[in-house]
C-alpha cells in the first residue's frame, strides 16, 4: 500500500510560512533554523519556495524521490524543489501554459545548483527515446561549459555564477523536449583583468593550465606555472574540493556532446590562452621631440606568442597598443597613448575578448540546442540571475544587478497579485484590495527616460567636453535630490548634510530591500565600455576565423562613426525584454538563502539569514499571501483528511465531496466568517482554524489508532484461541492413535512368543525322530560298505598281481629288442656320422641367416638403400643376390601404384637421363624439377585465346622462348607451341603464330655441353619450313623441350627414325642462304648468371656462359 505524507504530516516546525502563528521576523527565522537543523531545507511561501543551501550532500535527490514526487499535488508531499518542477512541468504538459521559474538569490545561495535540479527533474520525468535522449543530454551538458567560461571563485562561493542566465526549454505536444535557447546578462568582465582579494578569475584559465595536455600546452604556448600570468590571482588559485583537471576534461567532452567541433574547441582554447598572454604585455614609456610620452612595449615576447596564435601582425597590434586613431565625417585624427592610456586599452581589449567569446559560446550552444521543427512549442523558462547585492563597495555593477532585482519584485508582487486574484475570481471568492509596498517608484528612479539614473548616466556619458565621475554625481544631486529614495550628501536637502555615514562620492538609494550606498567613482567608464577602433581593426585583420567573427566593427569597409551603445542602455533593453519575456508566463519561484559564510553544514547565522529574508522580501511575500485567505484546498483531499472528525462522513461519504465538506464543518461548528466555499476549493482565512483542525484531527486519529489497537488485539486473541483448540483435538487424536498402536504391539509380540514355543516343542520332537531314523540307515550303511571294502581289496591284490606277471614279461622283451637294433646300428653310424653332422649344421646356418635378414629388412622406398650384414663369408653370392631380388621386388611393387600419368613423367625422366647425363652440364639441376608442359596454361588464359584456337592438335608443351636473331645476338621473346605433328612459334604479346614447322621436317636438334638453355632446330633442306633457315632459340626448361620433341619426332617419322640430338659447344646453323658457326665459351657475362648471346663476324655467333659454381 502507498503511504502519502502530508505538507501538514510530521511537520518539524511549519512547511507552509503562509501557516506560521504568529507571523513575525523572529518567528519566520525561527521556523526556518528548526526546519534546517533537522535536514529540512525546502520551506513554501504558498507556492514560492525557500530554499536553504545545506553546504552538503543530502539523500532527497535520488531516483526513487523523482518517483515520489511524480504526478503529485504541490501540497501532497512534504516541500520540495522537485514539488515545484513537478508543478510547472504537468501545467505546462497537460494545461498548455508556458511556465517560467524565477531562481534568485545572492552569491553562494545554491541558485546554480536549484537550476540544475529542476533541469534534471524534468529531464527525468519527461519522455524516452534516442532523439528525445541527445536534446536533454545536449541541455545538461550546455552547465558544465557555461559554468566553465561564467563562473569562478568568491569569497561566498567556490563555484560563483558570475552572469545571470535565462534557458528557454521548448517542448512538444506529448511534453517531450525539442530544444532550447539561452539568453546571458550582464558577464562580470571586469573579472579577467582584476579580481578581488580571496577570489580567482574565470574557472576556464585554471582548468585549461591544469588540465590540458603537454602537448596542446606546448601548441597554446603556455605554462602550468599559474605565476607566469598577471591576469591570475595566486593567493586562491588551488580552492579545496574543486579538481581543476578534472573539470577540463569535463567541459571538453561537454562541448563535445552539445556539438562544437574540433577546430571550434581548438580556436576558443587559442582564444583564452590569448587573453592570458595579453595580461603579460607590459609598456614604458618614450619621450618625444614635443615633451609628450608614447607608450611601447616592454617585452615583446608575449606579444609575438599571442600574434603567432592569433595570426595578427605584430607590428599592426603593437601600433594599436601605441596610437589611436578618431575620425569624423571628413577628418581622421591620430594621437599617441601614454602608458596609463596603453594599459586602459589592454585591460579595455581583454575584457572585450573574453566577453565576446563567451556571448559567443551561448550562440553557438543555442544553434546546437535549438528546436529543429518549425511548429508551435509549449516554453518552460529557468531564470538563475544574481539576487539583491549590498557589499562595503558598491559600484556601477551592483547597481545594475540590484535594479534587474527591483524589476524582478516589481513583477513578482504583480504576478503574485494577479494569481491570487484569478484564483479568487475563478472559485467565486470575493476580492479585497490588499495593500502592499509598490516599489515601481524606485524603478522609475532608475530607469526613466527623462529624469532616470541611468538615462541621467548616458547622457553623461554622451555629452562633449570634461566628464568625470563628479561631473555625474552633481547632475544626480540636481536632478533627483527631492526624490524620497534618494540620498547624496551634496544635494539640497538639508537633513543629509550632516549624515557623515554618507560619503560626498556616493549616492543612496532606498530600495525595496534596504539601503544601498553607491560609490560613483568608476560608473562613466564601465558605462563606456569603450574599446578604441584601432584594437578592433588590428583584430579583424588577423587570420584567426573566430576572431573576425568576434570583432565585425573592425571592418574597415563598414566603419560606423556612431557611438556604440553604452552598457547600461545595452543591460535595461535587456530587462525588459526578460520582464516581457516572463510576463506572457505563469511565473514559479524559487527563493535561495545561504545559511552562513563560512561555506560550513550545520551552521545557522540568523543576522545573515535576516538579511537575505529581508531583501528577498519574503515577509511582504507572506503577508500579500495571507491578505486573503491563508490556507486552501480542493473539496476532496480536505475531505480526505478530515472526514474522521464527523460520524456521519466517516468512514465513507457517499456524496459529492463539497457537501461532505460542509456537512463537516457545520458538525465541527467553526464559525462562517473563518472559511468560504469556492466552486473547487475550500478557503480557510485563519491558520489558527487549519492548526485547530489538525490538533482534532491528531486527537481522533489516537482513538482511532487505539481502536483499531483494541479490535486487533481481540482478532489476534481469537485466532491464537482457535489455533490452540484446533491444535488439541489433533494432539489427542494423535496420542490415541500411539495408545491403541502399542497395545496391539504388545499382543502381537506375546501371541508371537506363545507360537514360537509351540513351534519349537514340535520341532523339536520331529528332531529326535528324525535323528533315530537317520542312525539306523547309517549303521546299516557303515556295515554294508565296510563289507564291500573287503571284498574290493581281495579283487584288487589278485589284479595287481596278473599285471606285475605281465609287465615283467613286455620290459624283458623290449630290453631283447633294443640289443639287436643296437648291434645293427653299430655298424651304419660309422660309415655316415660326419656328413649327417654338416649337413645338418649347415641347415641350421641357413635358416638363422634367412630369419636374421627377415627381421631387418630395409623399408619399402626404391631410394633406401640399406641392407642386413652378411654373417659369413661363404653366403657373400647369395646375400648380393637376394639384395638384387628384393630392390627388384621392391620397384616392382613401387611402380604398381604409379598413374598412367606419372609413369608418362617418369619415362620421359629417362630419357632425358639417357639423352644428356654426363653430356649436359645443365641436367643435373633439372631432375628434380617435375616436367609440367604447359607453362602457359594457354586454353585457360584468355589472353592466348585466339592462339589456341589456331591450334587444332592438343598442346604438350607450351613456353616462352627466346628467337635469337644472327644480326646482332639479341633475342626475341616468342611463344613456343609443340604437339604431335608441329612446333609453332608465336609472337607473345599479339598471339599472332609467326613460323609453323612439321615434325617430319625436323631433321636434329643442336645443344651444348654447358650450362645454357641454347638449343637450335635443324630443318630438312628444301622442305617449306626451311625457307628462312634453321632456328637458334634459347628457353629456361631446355631439358624438357627437348626430351619431349627427341619424344614426339620419333612416333612422329614416316620411317620411324629417331631425331638426331647432337650435343657438342661448336655446331652449324642454316639461316637462309649462309652457315653461321655457334660456339659456346665459358666467360663472366653482363647479365650475372645467364647466358648471352654476341655476334663476331657473318659467321660466327659466340655464346658467353658463366662458369658452373661448386
Amino acid at each position: 500500500m502507498e503511504v502519502k505524507t502530508s505538507l501538514l504530516d510530521n511537520m518539524i516546525g511549519v512547511g507552509d510560512m503562509v501557516l506560521l502563528e504568529p507571523l513575525s521576523e523572529d518567528s519566520f527565522l525561527e521556523n526556518l533554523k528548526k526546519r534546517f537543523d533537522h535536514n529540512e531545507i525546502y520551506t513554501y511561501i504558498g507556492s514560492v519556495v525557500i530554499s536553504m543551501n545545506p553546504y552538503r550532500s543530502l539523500p532527497i535527490y535520488s531516483p526513487e524521490k523523482v518517483e515520489e514526487y511524480r504526478n503529485r499535488n504541490f501540497y501532497e508531499l512534504s516541500p520540495h524543489i522537485y514539488a515545484l518542477a513537478d508543478e510547472a512541468y504537468r501545467s505546462l504538459r497537460d494545461q498548455d501554459k508556458d511556465q517560467c521559474i524565477l531562481i534568485t538569490g545572492e552569491s553562494g545561495a545554491g541558485k546554480t545548483e536549484a537550476s540544475k535540479l529542476v533541469m534534471s527533474y524534468v529531464a527525468a520525468v519527461c519522455g524516452k527515446g534516442q532523439e528525445v535522449n541527445k536534446v536533454k543530454e545536449q541541455l545538461l551538458q550546455s552547465n558544465p561549459v557555461l559554468e566553465a567560461f561564467g563562473n569562478a571563485k568568491t569569497v561566498r562561493n567556490d563555484n560563483s555564477s558570475r552572469f545571470g542566465k535565462y534557458m528557454d526549454i521548448e517542448f512538444d505536444f506529448k511534453g517531450d523536449p525539442l530544444g532550447g535557447v539561452i539568453s546571458n546578462y550582464l558577464l562580470e568582465k571586469s573579472r579577467v583583468v582584476k579580481q578581488p582579494r580571496g577570489e580567482r578569475n574565470f574557472h576556464i584559465f585554471y582548468q585549461l593550465l591544469s588540465g590540458a595536455s603537454d602537448d596542446t600546452l606546448k601548441k597554446l604556448k603556455l605554462y602550468r606555472d599559474f605565476s607566469k600570468y598577471n591576469y591570475l590571482s595566486l593567493d586562491s588559485a588551488v580552492v579545496n574540493g574543486l579538481d581543476d583537471a578534472t573539470s577540463f576534461r569535463t567541459v571538453k567532452n561537454a562541448m563535445q556532446i552539445v556539438g562544437f567541433m574540433e577546430d571550434e574547441i581548438r580556436s576558443v582554447l587559442e582564444l583564452v590562452a590569448a587573453v592570458l598572454k595579453l595580461g603579460n604585455i607590459e609598456f614604458k614609456p618614450e619621450s618625444r621631440c614635443n615633451d609628450t610620452d608614447e607608450s611601447r612595449v616592454r617585452d615583446k615576447n608575449d606579444l609575438k606568442e599571442m600574434c603567432e596564435l592569433l595570426g595578427i601582425e605584430q607590428t599592426v597590434l603593437e601600433r594599436a597598443f601605441s596610437y589611436r586613431t578618431v575620425e569624423a565625417k571628413l577628418e581622421k585624427v591620430s594621437t599617441t597613448l601614454n602608458v596609463a592610456q596603453a594599459y586602459y586599452a589592454r585591460d579595455a581589449l581583454a575584457k572585450n575578448l573574453y566577453s565576446r567569446l563567451f556571448s559567443w559560446l551561448v550562440t553557438r550552444i543555442n544553434e546546437s540546442i535549438k528546436a529543429q521543427t518549425k511548429s508551435r512549442h509549449k516554453v518552460m523558462g529557468v531564470l538563475d540571475i544574481y539576487g539583491f547585492e549590498i557589499f562595503e563597495d558598491n559600484s556601477f555593477e551592483q547597481f545594475i544587478i540590484n535594479y534587474c532585482n527591483e524589476k524582478l519584485q516589481q513583477i513578482f508582487i504583480e504576478l503574485t497579485l494577479r494569481e491570487e486574484q484569478e484564483e479568487y475570481i475563478r472559485e467565486g471568492i470575493e476580492w479585497t484590495n490588499i495593500e502592499y509596498f509598490n516599489n515601481a517608484v524606485i524603478c522609475d528612479l532608475i530607469e526613466n527616460n527623462q529624469n532616470g539614473i541611468m538615462a541621467m548616466l548616458d547622457e553623461e556619458c554622451l555629452r562633449p567636453g570634461t566628464v568625470t565621475d563628479e561631473t555625474f554625481l552633481d547632475k544626480l544631486n540636481t536632478v533627483c535630490a527631492e526624490h524620497q529614495h534618494f540620498e547624496s550628501r551634496l544635494s539640497k536637502n538639508s537633513k543629509f548634510l550632516n549624515d557623515h555615514s554618507l560619503p560626498h562620492s556616493c549616492f543612496r538609494i532606498q530600495h525595496y530591500a534596504g539601503k544601498v550606498l553607491y560609490c560613483v567613482e568608476g560608473f562613466v567608464d564601465k558605462n563606456n565600455d569603450l574599446l578604441y577602433r584601432d584594437l578592433s581593426q588590428a583584430m579583424f585583420k588577423a587570420n584567426h576565423s573566430l576572431i573576425k567573427e568576434l570583432f565585425p566593427e573592425g571592418n574597415p569597409s563598414k566603419v560606423n562613426l556612431k557611438r556604440p551603445p553604452t552598457a547600461g542602455y545595452q543591460f535595461k533593453s535587456s530587462v525588459g525584454t526578460l520582464m516581457k519575456n516572463l510576463q506572457t508566463k505563469n511565473p514559479n519561484y524559487i527563493r535561495c538563502i545561504k545559511p552562513n559564510d563560512k561555506k560550513a553544514a550545520h551552521i545557522f547565522t540568523p543576522s545573515l539569514v535576516c538579511h537575505q529574508v529581508r531583501y528577498l522580501g519574503l515577509m511582504e511575500n507572506v503577508r500579500v499571501r495571507r491578505a486573503g485567505y491563508a490556507f486552501r484546498q480542493p473539496y476532496g483531499p480536505c475531505l480526505e483528511r478530515y472526514k474522521m472528525l464527523c460520524k456521519r462522513t466517516w468512514p465513507h461519504w457517499r456524496g459529492p465531496a463539497r457537501e461532505g465538506v460542509e456537512v463537516l464543518m457545520a458538525d465541527l461548528q467553526v464559525p462562517t466568517e473563518e472559511f468560504s466555499y469556492g466552486r473547487s476549493k475550500i478557503f480557510i482565512r485563519n491558520p489558527r482554524t487549519l492548526f485547530f483542525l489538525e490538533e482534532r484531527r491528531r486527537q481522533c486519529l489516537q482513538d482511532l489508532a487505539t481502536l483499531i489497537q483494541k479490535i486487533y488485539r481481540g482478532w489476534k486473541c481469537r485466532t491464537h484461541f482457535l489455533l490452540m483448540k484446533k491444535s488439541q483435538v489433533v494432539v489427542a487424536a494423535w496420542y490415541r492413535r500411539y495408545a491403541q498402536q502399542k497395545k496391539y504391539q504388545r499382543i502381537k509380540s506375546a501371541t508371537t512368543v506363545v507360537q514360537s514355543y509351540a513351534r519349537g516343542w514340535q520341532a523339536r520332537k520331529l528332531l529326535r525322530e528324525l535323528k533315530h531314523q537317520k542312525r539306523c540307515e547309517e549303521a546299516v550303511t557303515t556295515i554294508a560298505a565296510y563289507w564291500h571294502g573287503t571284498q574290493a581289496r581281495r579283487e584288487l591284490r589278485k589284479l595287481k598281481e596278473e599285471a606285475r606277471r605281465k609287465h615283467a614279461v613286455a620290459v624283458i622283451w623290449a630290453c631283447w629288442q633294443g640289443l639287436k637294433v643296437r648291434r645293427e646300428y653299430r655298424k651304419f653310424f660309422r660309415a655316415n656320422a660326419g656328413k649327417k653332422i654338416y649337413n645338418f649344421t649347415i641347415q641350421r646356418i641357413m635358416q638363422k641367416y634367412f630369419l636374421g635378414v627377415k627381421r631387418g629388412l630395409p623399408c619399402m622406398s626404391p631410394v633406401d638403400k640399406n641392407w642386413p650384414a652378411r654373417p659369413y663369408r661363404f653366403l657373400d653370392a647369395a646375400h648380393a643376390q637376394l639384395r638384387s631380388i628384393f630392390h627388384l621386388w621392391r620397384c616392382k611393387k613401387y611402380r604398381s601404384q604409379f598413374s598412367e600419368e606419372r609413369k608418362a613423367v617418369y619415362q620421359e625422366k629417362l630419357e632425358a637421363s639417357e639423352l644428356f647425363k654426363d653430356k649436359k652440364s645443365l641436367y643435373p639441376s633439372s631432375v628434380s624439377q617435375p616436367f609440367k608442359g604447359d607453362y602457359l596454361e594457354i586454353s585457360k588464359n584468355p589472353k592466348y585465346q585466339k592462339l589456341s584456337n589456331c591450334v587444332e592438335e592438343k598442346v604438350l608443351l607450351a613456353d616462352v622462348v627466346n628467337k635469337i636473331n644472327r644480326a646482332n645476338g639479341k633475342g626475341t621473346s616468342r611463344i613456343l607451341l609443340l604437339t604431335k605433328k608441329n612446333v609453332v612459334l608465336a609472337d607473345q604479346k599479339t598471339g599472332q603464330v609467326k613460323a609453323s614447322v612439321a615434325l617430319p621436317d625436323l631433321i636434329s636438334v643442336s645443344v651444348s655441353t654447358q650450362n645454357d638453355g641454347f638449343f637450335a632446330l635443324k630443318l630438312k633442306e628444301g622442305s617449306a619450313s626451311a625457307v628462312k633457315g634453321d632456328f637458334l632459340l634459347s628457353s629456361e626448361h631446355l631439358i624438357e623441350t627437348i626430351t619431349k620433341l627427341h619424344h614426339i619426332g620419333s612416333t612422329a617419322s614416316d620411317d620411324g627414325e629417331q631425331l638426331d640430338i647432337n650435343i657438342s659447344d661448336e655446331f652449324l646453323v642454316q639461316f637462309k642462304q649462309d652457315k653461321v658457326c655457334v660456339k659456346f665459351i665459358q666467360a663472366a657475362t653482363k647479365n650475372g648468371n645467364s647466358a648471352s648471346c654476341k655476334r663476331k663476324n657473318n659467321r660466327l655467333l659466340e655464346v658467353s656462359v658463366p662458369a658452373a659454381t661448386a
